[in-house]
């Protein structure tokens, strides 16, 4: 052990990769306010606060809306230990690398998995779904509304009427969406859905929203068997984020104070001008792509998601090379492709704070320098036109 460590002072970075998204200085500055206990009355009103703001951000009515300790992984989990015991019956769609790992977490409970696989970097199709639910009665259906390994985004509402057509609860990992583009929870018939702070909705990672319909509920309140977990049991974390307010364990206080800010500046930009903040700087920057020759992973327009691009790795590119150097020499941090995407795709994520014209630019700019390519201009221009 060194006799003294240097101050803390890490290099300033732009993050443009999967999560965690930058985060707007007023956040950063609620995350470094004093610290209250966790029942200070003061504090149970921020809670409160936040409850409020996660169902418009959810786009729901549900009471059981508030935050499981932990990133979206636990969310993830959350979500599927709480409503499923082992036995059970879930259909599970795949389209990358979320999907999967929603299908392990379910096999984990015990429950009879069945998968729907499609291609990487295609939607799953609604047909498909209704075509397995013709051999399984699930208790649930589980699917990721945006796929982060891969950018795609997934239409819910067909999916979510088969789901209840076959009695089942209707569950979303929207980990990569919240705060980014329309959820819409009551609209689509989502049972159950889950996030994660550090994307789209701006906040620091730490924290997994999460919201259980009535039918979630009661679902969970029907169980025969405890809950796997102590930790992520949602009843006795509803104890401490209803109106009981019983201790269950020590409150983020300082993460809480953070997404409050984070879904306040959501509330005052509005939704609808989010989501189309989203959109468009996503398609500036595919617009400034394509005119560099990049091209995206996700052939279909309208499956593309608007908070996360993938892009083609152009031949004889060492991949690796290039975000190490746009990381060392820009300061701006890409994501490498996962799974059957690793080495193949860079993975761009435009989301909450970070999805704005400097990103774009900024990022098109030094890949064109990087990569050499002697359309950079075009490609600024291309993306430029997008503002206009």
């Amino acid at each position: 052990m060194p006799d003294a460590l240097p101050q803390l002072n890490p290099s300033p970075r732009l993050l443009l990769g999967p999560g965690p998204s930058q985060i707007a200085p007023r956040v950063l500055q609620a995350c470094a306010t004093p610290l209250l206990g966790y029942l200070d009355p003061e504090y149970i009103q921020m809670m409160d606060d936040v409850q409020v703001l996660l169902r418009e951000v959810f786009e729901t009515e549900n009471e059981w809306t508030f935050c499981v300790p932990g990133t979206g992984m636990a969310g993830m989990e959350a979500a599927l230990i709480n409503v499923l015991e082992p036995g059970d019956p879930v259909l599970i769609c795949v389209a990358g690398v979320f999907g999967d790992r929603m299908a392990n977490v379910a096999e984990r409970c015990g429950a009879e998995v069945t998968r729907v696989d499609v291609p990487w970097g295609t939607a799953v199709p609604a047909e498909k779904v209704h075509e397995a639910l013709q051999s399984v009665q699930p208790k649930l259906v589980g699917i990721v509304h945006a796929e982060t390994s891969t950018g795609v985004l997934q239409p819910l509402s067909e999916i979510g009427a088969l789901a209840h057509e076959a009695g089942a609860l209707f569950l979303v990992d929207c980990v990569t969406s919240l705060g980014g583009v329309p959820v819409g929870v009551d609209a689509h018939g989502i049972d159950i859905a889950y996030s994660g702070t550090q994307k789209c909705l701006g906040a620091p990672p730490s924290l997994a929203p999460i919201t259980f319909s009535p039918s979630a509920v009661e679902a969970f309140q029907a169980r025969k068997t405890p809950v796997q977990s102590f930790y992520l049991d949602i009843g006795q974390i509803w104890r401490y984020w209803g109106s009981e307010r019983a201790y269950h364990q020590t409150g983020m206080i300082n993460m809480t104070y953070a997404l409050r800010e984070a879904l306040v500046m959501i509330h005052e930009e509005g939704l609808e001008a989010r989501f189309a903040r989203h959109r468009r700087n996503q398609q500036a920057l595919l617009s400034g792509a394509q005119a560099m020759g990049l091209e995206p992973a996700v052939e279909d327009p309208a499956a593309r998601l608007p908070s996360l691009t993938t892009l083609r790795i152009p031949e004889g590119i060492n991949e690796a090379a290039v975000r190490g150097s746009l990381l060392n020499d820009y300061g701006i941090e890409i994501g490498g492709g996962l799974g059957q995407l690793a080495g193949k795709v860079w993975r761009v994520g435009l989301m909450g704070y970070a999805s704005q014209r400097s990103s774009v630019m900024l990022l098109l700019a030094a890949l064109g320098d990087l990569l050499k390519n002697e359309r950079v201009d075009e490609g600024l221009a291309a993306a430029a036109a997008l503002y206009d």
